[in-house]
């Protein structure tokens, strides 16, 4: 089997995607749902996680930002 990851919604039951799956019709599939849980960390919304990003690159456009090879400076790392 190829596995797909997707994410959508469940309302009233019935399962629908965030978007349009892009691939050839099949007469049958296997859906595997995962629920978050309550305290997972892992379960930043996508528009969050859009919104830090653009702010990160903007920080990164105007030299904001630490450079990598200074990050781990005075850090005793073994």
């Amino acid at each position: 089997m190829k596995a797909l990851e997707v994410t959508g919604k469940i309302q009233e039951g019935q399962l629908t995607l965030d978007y349009p799956l892009q691939i050839d019709n099949f007469n049958a599939v296997k859906v595997i749902i995962l629920l978050p849980e309550a305290d997972d960390p892992d379960d930043t919304p996508i528009e969050e996680i859009k919104e830090s990003l653009k702010i990160s690159l903007q920080e990164a456009k105007t030299g904001k930002r630490i450079p990598l090879e200074q990050m781990w400076e005075g850090i005793d790392a073994e």
